[in-house]
């Protein structure tokens, strides 16, 4: 009797959890997004409670780097993740046969060239070191920065959505020594490097290490096609682009109070694209 009775109780719990399970999974309602530090894990805490408002909690996670988070979105562990562009993307897809996409475009962070020493890009010496991002599309945009200041020339037909490197340049007039290095490391590059030096470094970390756009030797041209191909994204694996959950995280992101937030928080560092 005794084993009737067990049998019978565990076959309600077990039809119990089948029950809740399809009535929806209890994380449906949580959005779990990978970000950043600056600007974009800021940007996301804005949204908490607007999304809150809508029954959904957003867990953030804070991440250093631009390879994890696409990792981690790619396996699983996030339902999104927000620090990249597009074309950043694509390269890592077609290096990771990974199938991550856009979900929508959040803002725009214009690329500046900084200086160690020295205050105008015509006072660059023949020869100087100049840090660069090493990844691909960063570097591609990186290298027409510099292009579009006169210092180096690039080969013929070349947009924004190249793979460019060093080896792409077709004229250097001043002699600069090209340093290739790690996006994330460039600021402390920067600021190790001999007096006369400058790196172009990606808005997020020069936000990061406390640089100020107002003090960029040169900017991106906010009117160019960079503001739209650099623009950054919210990624999600493909297929959830359309999910309930991630078009609600778009739209506040896209929101007019966060443009208001990003256009006061940032003072031209990150331009809000919506």
């Amino acid at each position: 009797m005794k084993k009737i009775v067990s049998l019978v109780l565990c076959s309600l719990l077990i039809f119990g959890v089948l029950a809740l399970s399809s009535c929806g999974k209890p994380d449906d309602m949580t959005i779990t997004v990978g970000a950043t530090p600056v600007p974009h894990y800021e940007i996301l805490e804005q949204v908490v409670e607007v999304l809150a408002k809508q029954g959904y909690t957003l867990k953030l996670v804070e991440y250093n780097d631009y390879t994890t988070p696409n990792i981690a979105l790619h396996d699983g562990e996030l339902d999104a993740n927000f620090f990249q562009h597009t074309p950043y993307l694509n390269s890592f897809n077609a290096s990771n046969n990974t199938d991550l996409v856009s979900a929508g475009l959040v803002h725009y962070e214009p690329f500046g060239v900084y200086g160690n020493g020295i205050t105008s890009l015509s006072a660059l010496a023949d020869g100087a070191t100049v840090i660069v991002p090493n990844d691909g599309s960063n570097e591609t945009r990186a290298l027409m920065l510099l292009a579009q200041e006169g210092l180096i020339t690039l080969k013929d037909g070349v947009t924004a959505a190249s793979n460019l490197t060093k080896l792409d340049i077709v004229s250097n007039p001043k002699n600069l020594d090209i340093k290739e290095v790690d996006a994330d490391s460039a600021p402390a590059q920067l600021r190790n490097s001999d007096a006369g030096s400058i790196a172009v470094i990606n808005g997020n970390y020069a936000l990061g290490a406390g640089l100020k756009i107002a003090d960029a030797l040169a900017i991106e041209d906010a009117s160019g096609e960079a503001a739209q191909t650099y623009a950054n994204i919210i990624a999600v694996r493909s297929g959830d682009e359309n999910s309930d959950k991630i078009k609600a995280l778009i739209a506040a992101l896209q929101s007019d109070e966060i443009a208001a937030y990003i256009a006061s928080a940032y003072n031209g560092a990150v331009i809000a694209i919506h």
